[in-house]
């Protein structure tokens, strides 16, 4: 009875051993994980800075590559955590990887999607068709890049919504962060007023903004663009840094109502009459 009640003192002492030994294993192993991460991702960071202050790289690149790195980095250290937990419990990760592979080969056809993602995001990347901080429009979704990834790429819309792409749906990308912007400005004018004097209008509004710093060119008055059913359209067209067009546009817009309100121009606006018959005018 004596060696039962012995026997049962040492396998309990023998577990809470086991159990704070491998306790203070995966602590450390925790532990080494994230501080490798945070001092992965500095020296990233830093590495990343350097390079681009001796080679030159855009700012819109640097980011690009730095999300990129970061990502792949953060995956590494996540498959060497979970290996090294495999290690703790003595798990051989041989026959599981070896598994694995005879699974894979069954879902192999299921995984050409993900095969497809990383490929394109690969050519993607090496061809510098979008950055972060792009403006561009692609299948069917239009915004600010955010992320560009070897599987998923992020668009932020204008209303706010994050767009997860797959990089294998990216096709035909527009991309309107690419050299100078072109700022146009369409204005229309009613039949009756003076086109000549609308245009020297207009060409004194130019003339003003050729010295706004947005602008890299003109902008210029083109001239007659259409003739509406109501309206005369005169168009304007100057080019603009980076992401300046839509604000150029909008104070162009402002000061040619302010200028046309002073000289009499009249911008046509749709009308409504209204006939009213009485009962007098019916007799009628």
């Amino acid at each position: 009875m004596n060696f039962l009640t012995d026997g049962l003192n040492f396998n309990y002492d023998r577990l809470i051993e086991v159990i704070i030994s491998v306790g203070l294993q995966l602590l450390l192993i925790v532990i080494g994980y994230f501080v490798l991460r945070a001092v992965g991702k500095k020296l990233i960071s830093s590495s990343l800075n350097k390079a681009s202050t001796k080679q030159r790289i855009s700012t819109s690149r640097m980011v690009t590559l730095e999300k990129l790195l970061l990502n792949t980095y953060g995956y590494t250290l996540i498959f060497l955590l979970v290996v090294m937990i495999f290690g703790v419990f003595d798990i051989q990760i041989g026959p599981l990887i070896a598994g694995a592979g005879i699974i894979g080969l069954a879902i192999g056809f299921g995984a050409q999607g993900l095969v497809s993602d990383v490929v394109t995001g690969f050519f993607i990347l090496l061809e510098r068709q979008i950055e972060v901080g792009d403006v561009i429009t692609t299948s069917g979704y239009n915004g600010v890049v955010e992320e560009v990834g070897l599987r998923t790429t992020q668009v932020r819309s204008f209303d706010g919504t994050l767009n997860f792409i797959p990089n294998r749906n990216i096709t035909g990308i527009s991309n309107h962060s690419r050299g100078n912007m072109r700022a146009m400005v369409d204005i229309g004018i009613s039949y009756e007023d003076d086109i000549d004097h609308a245009l020297r209008v207009l060409q004194e509004i130019c003339e003003d903004f050729q010295h706004d710093e947005r602008f890299r060119e003109g902008p210029d008055v083109i001239g007659v663009q259409e003739l509406g059913a109501s309206e005369v359209t005169l168009r304007i067209i100057g080019h603009t840094a980076n992401m300046e067009q839509y604000g150029a546009e909008r104070d162009m817009k402002k000061a040619i109502k302010e200028a046309f309100d002073k000289e009499g121009i009249e911008i046509p606006y749709p009308h409504q009459v209204f006939l009213q018959r009485t009962e007098e005018s019916a007799k009628q």
